[in-house]
């Protein structure tokens, strides 16, 4: 049954995010940062906002499956996401563990109509919407700094694009 779900809280999750998905943008916004011949700072701005505009990215994708408008569809989701990780965190891990034997259909088969009812009915969605938001709030304060324009703007609405659930 372990090897269904890893048994990490979310600052386990946010360092393998970080270096799976993150540090690429994050690099790469402040590399083009540094061709555009612009200070140490305004580089350092350059990848925080990239970081945390990834992270938010991330989260936006591990969320989906829970406010999705056609959640009639059962939706198959990493039992590694975002939402899942704090749902364990708060019932532990060996509740968490019960409830996937008791979504298990036959054999390594999952019911995961089941779960995704376990997991919205639990804190794990809230809070990794809250988490989602709080890494777009750090995207658009680095941004600040930066005078308004086209370009800015962009970066903002694709941080907004990320951060709003219906």
């Amino acid at each position: 049954m372990n090897s269904l779900t890893d048994d990490i809280g979310i600052s386990a999750w946010k360092e393998q995010m970080f270096l799976s998905h993150s540090a690429l943008l994050a690099k790469s916004c402040q590399a083009a940062m540094e061709l555009a011949k612009h200070d140490s700072e305004t580089q350092n701005l350059a990848y925080k906002y990239g970081k945390h505009m990834s992270m938010s990215h991330k989260l936006n994708v591990d969320i989906q499956p829970f406010v999705k408008e056609n959640s009639n569809d059962s939706v198959a989701f990493s039992l590694n996401s975002a939402p899942v990780v704090l749902h364990q965190e708060v019932v532990g891990r060996e509740a968490w563990i019960k409830q996937i034997e008791k979504a298990q259909i036959k054999g390594n088969l999952i019911d995961y109509t089941m779960l995704q009812d376990a997991i919205k009915a639990g804190k794990g969605v809230t809070s990794a919407i809250d988490l989602c938001r709080f890494h777009g709030n750090r995207a658009l304060e680095a941004l600040e700094c930066f005078p308004p324009s086209e370009a800015r703007s962009a970066l903002e609405n694709i941080v907004y694009a990320v951060t709003r659930f219906l």
